[in-house]
């Protein structure tokens, strides 16, 4: 009953026009918007008007929430969606948190090598999962930096977007925890994924601990769920190169985000 209700509001929703502001800030905001073709644009208008009309956003710090944030984030957030082969947009995900610069969080971080450390670090996003009491797991809030998502969204060809980086947090929660391994399409194609990308992710801490350059950020050398962002974040801004250095790695990536 509730999927039907649901169904009956995305399709009344997305009845109406694509309104001209928001494409207005589509257009200077996101410039990965020419690189696709006429149907993903429509796909994309499609996925804003859904996630903009189901997720809560909120400023904080002392930042007024308006349709340019929302709707650049949105826009992000649901590139990610384009190919993927069901209609669930975020499902997990109530609220969108969002800071006028880069906030304080309080928490653990793991170094590239296995050094666990403690205490007030200064962020650009985070993404959330809740362990429950009877041992599920769920999506909680993103948190983002409004300077770092426009930063992000500016430069389409640096490897790095927080927006990218945080919603693929969101994807690979929705297989039940966020540890590298989101939700594939066929059990069978666990097998490739875990050896590919633990290969890759073993790969990368060597590189970090050797100091040597790599194409991925070598936060992703800090765990398998921060590897599985980071390789987002290069397979879609840094596609040609990622295919060419790590072609297994690039592989895995599109069959699961162009199917």
């Amino acid at each position: 009953m509730a999927g039907l209700l649901r169904r009956w509001r995305r399709e009344r929703l997305l009845r109406k026009p694509f309104p001209k502001e928001w494409e207005a800030i589509l257009r200077a905001n996101v410039p990965y918007m020419a690189r696709l073709n006429d149907w993903e644009q429509r796909r994309l208008r499609e996925l804003v008007r859904v996630f903009m009309a189901e997720k809560y956003f909120e400023g904080l710090g002392g930042l007024t929430m308006t349709d340019e944030i929302r709707v650049t984030i949105a826009a992000q957030a649901c590139m990610l969606l384009l190919h993927r082969p069901d209609d669930d947009v975020y499902p997990g995900l109530t609220s969108v948190l969002v800071y006028p610069t880069a906030y304080v969080a309080h928490g653990k971080q793991i170094g590239p090598g296995g050094l666990v450390t403690e205490g007030a670090t200064m962020r650009a996003g985070e993404s959330w999962n809740h362990h429950t009491s009877w041992g599920s797991s769920v999506a909680g809030p993103v948190v983002l930096a409004w300077d770092a998502v426009r930063r992000g969204a500016t430069d389409i060809n640096d490897g790095e977007n927080v927006v990218f980086h945080e919603f693929a947090h969101q994807l690979d929660g929705q297989s039940g925890g966020m540890e590298g391994a989101p939700q594939l399409e066929h059990r069978s194609s666990y097998i490739a994924w875990a050896r590919v990308l633990g290969g890759e992710f073993e790969r990368l801490r060597r590189a970090a601990a050797w100091g040597e350059p790599t194409l991925l950020n070598k936060y992703g050398a800090t765990s398998p769920a921060e590897f599985f962002a980071v390789a987002t974040e290069a397979y879609f801004e840094r596609p040609m190169e990622l295919r060419a250095l790590h072609p297994e790695l690039f592989a895995q990536l599109r069959g699961f985000y162009d199917g």
